[in-house]
This record gives structure tokens, sequence and C-alpha cells, in this order.
């Protein structure tokens, strides 16, 4: 028996949605050559991470391995999957590969963070293959929300493998390449080992609808709009972008791009060639002489975005434009879970100045751009493989099509962040386990999980901040009374006396009566400096605040 063994590996994207990144590797354990398939971010939030920027996979696993790795691939060019690309590569330096849409938006990240862009190579779809060490890689194009989305063939001495990326069952998706099963069926007629394949939407029991059905409605729904519409989607949406366009168009409405994000998707989307004939656009200026009735925005922010344009048109105005009473505002596109409360504080601030607020729920004006449940079952029928791995979803969704997969005959195996997964023999084993986790993008530096910044920002968001400070003389006795500074806590307490006086006469209290040997231990005496300000905070205002103890001492 071969001692080589064919890995499967996720350190992001399996258990969750976003942040995708997922290993490959063939040789002997401990040895193999390794490929990397997307290296994604997700995004923050308040709650949990506040005041993060991005959250990227922990590539610490590939770190001490970079001297392993072939190349990376990019499957398309969703944040979830090229995010982090240029924020790793200092520490991975592996060539990427991507076609030509997605090359032009990784060049583009690669530039702005002083990385060399030509890291990435341009390659073209199947049949054309890389040769990565033990592997041979294609991209095989597949329909999706945005240009030049691929699967790829993966090929190694233990069989082929199929990634699927994520994909729809599109046969007339407007922008970018059709669903084509009779290629998708040649590429897996001689066996492939296993499928690797989006779970988003195993619980959606209709097949999914093609971006052409979107056109006609919401042509209908501009035509009966009275004043100005203003619609938002995903920019990297280029299809709905285009869709919404021409719809305007045909409407007699002159279009506008407001949104950094908006005007960069739509002008990639035409230096590499997937888009064409898009509608003539008018600078936000130009817009002001025009009629409100004949203007259509296309703005960023669909998922609430405080600084996207969306969001500030409902604080105000926005490149000199405003909304008004009367004008429309469509959300073309689906909330992702977690984002529902910055989408309905923006319709609630347009409902208050009488905007006319058009989302989703009709079902007439978006269409998911990943597989439902009937779509994943003809994927399957397609491609047959002996295993199928669930990815790209949270742990319900992955659970599910592994069920979808034993039904109907084949090996599924439901496998996680961290969990290795042995392809090699006929059937499908655990090898180890990796830890993985998280890293934040925090300002221009990366952190992580667990090094207690965030830990730090929330709980003195939920209890506030208190700073002591206490010099001492050479004698070991205090020099003065100690002082305090709060920040996020209430000035007065249930004593009705400013929360400060009583902070500090505590202090004062405690220092008088403090022994000797504690007097001259910084660390006894900063702990019990800190236990004195909670208790009181917390007889005060039923708060227990951070606390920062500042000791100074004479010599």
């Amino acid at each position: 028996m071969s001692s080589e063994r064919l890995i499967y590996l996720p350190l992001g994207g399996a258990g969750e949605i976003g942040m995708n990144c997922y290993v490959y590797g063939y040789g002997k354990p401990e040895k193999e050559r390794l490929i990397v398939v997307d290296i994604g971010v997700a995004f923050p939030d308040m709650d949990s991470t506040p005041g993060v920027d991005l959250i990227l996979p922990d590539i610490s696993w590939l770190e001490e391995r970079r001297d392993r790795i072939e190349a990376v691939f990019i499957t398309h060019a969703h944040e979830d999957h090229i995010g982090a690309i240029a924020h790793t590569y200092g520490r991975l330096e592996a060539p990427i590969f991507a076609r030509v849409f997605t090359a032009n938006h990784a060049k583009r990240k690669m530039a702005e963070n002083g990385h060399p862009a030509d890291a990435v190579t341009v390659v073209e779809a199947w049949p054309d293959q890389v040769d990565a060490g033990p592997f041979k890689v294609g991209f095989l194009p597949i329909s999706h929300s945005i240009p030049e989305s691929s699967g790829l063939v993966i090929d190694s001495p233990k069989g082929r493998v199929i990634h699927s990326g994520d994909f729809k069952l599109d046969r007339t998706p407007l922008v970018g390449e059709a669903w084509d099963p009779e290629l998708w069926g040649e590429v897996s007629k001689g066996g492939v080992k296993a499928l690797v394949c989006d779970s988003t939407n195993v619980f959606s029991p209709h097949a999914g609808r093609s971006e052409v059905t979107v056109g006609p409605e919401i042509e209908k729904m501009m035509n009966a709009a009275t004043g100005m519409v203003v619609a938002t989607t995903f920019a990297s949406n280029v299809a709905r972008v285009k869709t919404l366009a021409e719809a305007g168009e045909r409407a007699g409405r002159s279009i506008v791009l407001l949104g950094r994000a908006m005007k960069r998707m739509v002008e990639a989307s035409i230096e590499s060639g997937v888009l064409t004939e898009f509608p003539q656009v008018v600078a936000p200026e130009d817009a002001r002489s025009i009629p409100r009735e004949n203007l259509l925005l296309l703005v960023t922010g669909s998922q609430g975005e405080r600084r996207a344009a969306s969001a500030q048109l409902a604080r105000g105005k926005y490149m000199g434009l405003e909304m008004k009473k009367g004008d429309t505002f469509l959300f073309s596109s689906k909330t992702i879970p977690g984002n529902e409360r910055g989408v309905i504080q923006i319709m609630n601030a347009f409902s208050e100045i009488g905007v006319d607020i058009v989302d989703d729920n009709s079902g007439h004006y978006h269409v998911s751009g990943h597989a439902n449940r009937p779509d994943l079952e003809e994927m399957h029928a397609v491609v047959k493989p002996q295993i199928l791995i669930p990815m790209h979803g949270e742990h319900r969704h992955l659970r599910e099509h592994t069920k979808i997969a034993d039904a109907k005959g084949m090996q599924g195996i439901l496998a996680v962040n961290g969990m290795m997964i042995d392809l090699s023999g006929n059937e499908p084993k655990v090898a180890e386990y990796v830890e993985t986790g998280r890293t934040y993008l925090d300002g221009s530096v990366q952190i992580g999980a667990l090094d207690g910044v965030v830990r730090d920002r929330i709980r003195m968001a939920l209890n506030g901040h208190v700073v002591v400070t206490l010099i001492i003389d050479e004698q070991d006795e205090p020099l003065g009374d100690p002082w305090c500074e709060t920040m996020g806590i209430a000035e007065t307490g249930s004593s009705n006396a400013p929360l400060v006086e009583i902070l500090e006469a505590d202090l004062s209290q405690f220092l008088g009566r403090a022994d000797p040997k504690t007097m001259r231990d910084d660390e006894a005496l900063e702990q019990a400096l800190r236990r004195t300000v909670r208790k009181t905070a917390q007889d005060e205002i039923g708060k227990k605040p951070e606390v920062t103890v500042i000791i100074s001492r004479l010599t």
C-alpha cells in the first residue's frame, strides 16, 4: 500500500458562512505538498467584534508549512473567498492563480497592500490546467452571482477531486458563464473521487430561479414609481447591477452609480471583458439637474453598512443627492443573517422621510446565487462522486447535505474547520484535527482572537472604565490621595454624590489601613485597589467596571 495520502482540510468556511479557506495536500504524512483554495474574510459586528475591520482565517498551520505550499487558487472574486488574499500573502508568499476578472481584483488588493501584483497569474478556463507539484488544477466555469466563478478540477495521483466553489444552476445568467451540465458531465465521466460542494441553500426546497426572471419585474416596478428610484444590491453581483441599470434605462431613467465598490466592480467587469453594453451612466453632480422621476441611483449598502451610500442617503445627503417623500428604495438582495438590524434602521430612516420601501419579501426582485436543494441533487447526479464533502455552510447546512449524500448512496462526510480528511482509500476518514480559529484585522495590524483586545473592548463597552492613579513616596507611603478618572459610566450613584468622589474616598480609606507588605508590593497593591473600585462601583451603580491602576513610586 502506498504511503502517500490525499488530504482535504478546511481552515474556514466549513461550519460557518464566510471566511472560506480550504487546503488540499498529497504526499507522505507531514510531508504533503499543499495547495490552497480561496482565502476569504468574514465581517465583524459591534456585538461580538467591536472596532474590528475584517475577520480572517487563522493560517498558522499553513504558515508553519509555507515551504510546502505550491499555489493558491481563487475560485471567484467575492470577499468571503478573496478578501484575505493580500493580508496573508506576506506570511505565505505562494503564487496565486485566478481567472482574469478575479485576478483583476486580486491584483488591485495586492497593490493596495504593498505586495507585487505579478504574484497573481491569470489562467484560462478548462481545459487549461496549472501544474502545482503533484496536482494539476483547472478552472471549470459555473454560474454564480459574480462573473467568472469557477469550480476547480483537482487531479492528483489518488484521483480527481472537484471543488464546486459557490454556484447555482443558471442557464441564462445574463453575465458570466451559464451552467453547462454536458461540460461538467464530460469532466466527471472518468470518475470523481470526491465532490466538495457548496451547501448554502440546502434547506431551500424549490429549484433556483434564473437571473433573467428578475428584469421584467424590476422594470414593472420602476415604471410604476412616480419619484426617484434608488436600488441597492451587492456590488459584486454584476449581473443584477446590469439588470437594474437596463430596467431603469427601459423605464426612461438616467443611471447613476454611487459608492466606491459599485463603481470599481463595474469598471473591473468592463476592463476584463465580462460586462458589455452597460447603459450609459451620469455623474452625481450632473444628476442634480435631471428631474427626479427620471433618475435611478444604483448604490452600495445592501447589508446596512453604516458608511455605504444607502446609509448615508438615509441620514441625509450623499454626493449632493437626497431622498424625498414619494421616492422609492429597492433592496434587490437578500439580507445576510446578522445584518438585519442595520438594514431595518435604514428602512425606518427612509420611512420617516416618506420613501416607499420595496424588498424581496415578494420574491420578485432577487434570486439567490447559490444552488437550492434540487439543484444540489442535480449536481450530484451529473458528477456522481464517490465521496461528497459539504462545505460553505453552517454546521446545520453541512449535516443536512451529508444526509442527502447518504440517502443517494454516496459516502458523505461532515468535515468542519480543522478536521483533516484522508481521501486516499475507498472510504474517507478523519486523519487528524488541526487547531483553527480567527484572526482580526484591527486597523492596520492583525491580532489573534485570543489576544484579549476584543475581549477588553467588549468588557469596557458593557461596564465602563475607571483609571486609578496613585503616587507613593520613598517610605512606601501614599503621596496625597489617589484620584480616579471614569469613562462610560454614570457620574452619580445611589448615594446621590459624585461617583468619583466616593471611589476616591473608599480608596483613601483602604490605603489608610493597608499593611506595609501590601504597600511595598505593586502587584498586590494594584489588585487590592482594583477590588475596591469594583466593589464600590457595584454598590453605587450596579456595575463592575474595567479598572486600570497606575502606581508611580518616587525614588
